[in-house]
């Protein structure tokens, strides 16, 4: 459907470009990270407890607070750290979904986790760099301004990093197709293959000629943000019990109850963040990038609690 709306997405106005973040502050996106409270316990099958619960806390508050502490001390590495955090981030929970949702078999070395993961990564990340570049440093850019409008990041756009960023992300992709095709030959699952190289596709051509903007956005709630709930499910037994019994909208609303306190107290800390600024956003592409620079300061600490996860769950192997 975005493939098809990408003409006239292109002509549309800010506002609609910027409509999927809009939706992700309490539906998918915002609210998948908003039950890493109850991952310590959950995955490790017992009681939920304050001391599980408050080593949570207290990642987020460190680790929120000294990222939150780079982005007003050095705004423009700050937000060079976001894309590559994201980056990592958003390959860690493809990496995930290819190992259990599919069962792959292709992937079997840490090393070729390592460069799915950074394939998966780079096609939301980089892609839109390589084919939409303008929109690319003003959105960065727009990161910035909240801070100062004294960095000027136009050096990072020039000829020569596009060219090495394509040649890196086309590299990788050919790079692990092919190592998964050697794995397939060798007698490896050849239907989780198929369907990776098919997402693969997918997703190049997504973000290659869909409005960068609105494609990061539908990326976020609807392809990540879903999965990663989709993990979620599966280590809560009651939510598991529930998707085994076919009755999905249970798991649901379980999620729902569980994410709904800390979305509550992060959008207050939203509002308190917007209150602190200098001088109000003065466009939707200001309010954007607030949004994602808060979002930035909680991804974070929730890479650090979806490592653990993919450490006790063996995604790396042993």
């Amino acid at each position: 459907l975005a493939l098809s709306l990408s003409p006239l997405l292109r002509a549309a106005p800010p506002r609609a470009r910027y409509l999927p973040f809009g939706i992700s502050v309490i539906l998918l996106g915002l609210p998948h990270g908003a039950v890493d409270h109850l991952v310590p316990a959950r995955i490790r099958d017992v009681s939920i407890s304050i001391t599980s619960i408050g080593f949570v806390g207290i990642v987020y508050f460190f680790v929120g607070g000294i990222y939150l502490l780079w982005w007003l001390m050095h705004p423009s590495s700050a937000a060079i750290f976001f894309i590559t955090l994201t980056l990592f981030h958003w390959g860690q929970g493809d990496l995930y979904a290819i190992l259990t949702f599919m069962s792959a078999e292709h992937l079997p070395s840490r090393s070729e986790r390592m460069l799915s993961l950074c394939v998966r990564g780079s096609l939301p990340m980089l892609v839109p760099l390589i084919f939409h570049p303008d929109a690319y440093q003003r959105v960065l850019t727009s990161f910035v301004d909240i801070f100062t409008r004294e960095v000027d990041l136009s050096g990072v756009f020039n000829s020569i990093t596009l060219l090495s960023v394509t040649g890196l992300v086309a590299t990788l992709t050919i790079t692990v197709v092919f190592a998964g095709a050697y794995r397939v030959s060798q007698g490896a699952a050849i239907r989780p293959f198929v369907i990776d190289i098919a997402e693969l596709g997918l997703l190049w051509a997504f973000f290659a000629v869909v409005q960068p903007v609105f494609a990061v956005g539908v990326y976020f709630c609807v392809w990540h943000a879903l999965r990663h709930i989709a993990r979620l499910a599966l280590i809560d037994n009651q939510s598991r019990t529930s998707l085994i019994d076919g009755k999905i909208s249970l798991s649901i609303q379980r999620f729902a109850r569980d994410a709904a306190p800390l979305t509550a107290v992060t959008l207050l800390l939203f509002v308190f963040f917007f209150w602190l600024l200098p001088q109000s956003p003065a466009n939707i592409e200001a309010y954007g990038a607030v949004y994602l620079v808060g979002i930035s300061v909680l991804t974070a600490p929730h890479v650090i609690v979806v490592s653990w996860m993919d450490f006790q769950q063996n995604v790396w192997g042993n």
